[in-house]
């Protein structure tokens, strides 16, 4: 699959996954609210298995996203930050407007993303709340890194 790749005067949104930072993913990851203690084994799986994205200051990885898909119908946009020093400056929102840019991403029926407090963020780049949440169901394992 070609590369994705976009910028905007020092920042730059890239799917070339040699360009990662794995430490620096895992490192955020296992502190956030929705994957603390997550085994950094775990965190390249995932990436290894989606559409993974960096978000890149002046050639600096400051951000991460991913996206679960099967390229056709569905996307499911998972693990987005900025670390917390570059929180702030708009920089999730333009990451957040670009990667609904992907070329192979274009046409697909749905996208859907599970956010506890971040609403107004993803709002600015056109996400809106489920239309019919009662059709969806979950099995959620909150806590299960935590377990280990």
């Amino acid at each position: 699959m070609k590369v994705f790749e976009i910028q905007s005067d020092q920042l730059e949104l890239s799917s070339d996954k040699s360009k990662l930072d794995i430490d620096f993913i895992h490192k955020n990851l296992t502190t956030s609210y929705w994957s603390e203690g997550i085994p950094k084994e775990t965190v390249e799986k995932a990436i290894k298995n989606s559409y993974a994205l960096g978000l890149y200051l002046e050639g600096k990885q400051i951000g991460f996203c991913r996206i679960i898909t099967d390229y056709s119908t569905f996307a499911y946009l998972a693990d987005v930050f900025v670390s917390p020093k570059y929180q702030g400056n708009g920089y999730a929102v333009w990451m957040t407007e670009q990667l609904l840019q992907i070329p192979e991403l274009q046409g697909l029926r749905r996208w859907i993303l599970a956010t506890r407090d971040a609403h107004s963020l993803y709002e600015k780049s056109g996400w809106v709340p489920l239309e019919n949440p009662q059709f969806f169901m979950e099995i959620a394992k909150r806590d299960i890194y935590l377990k280990n």
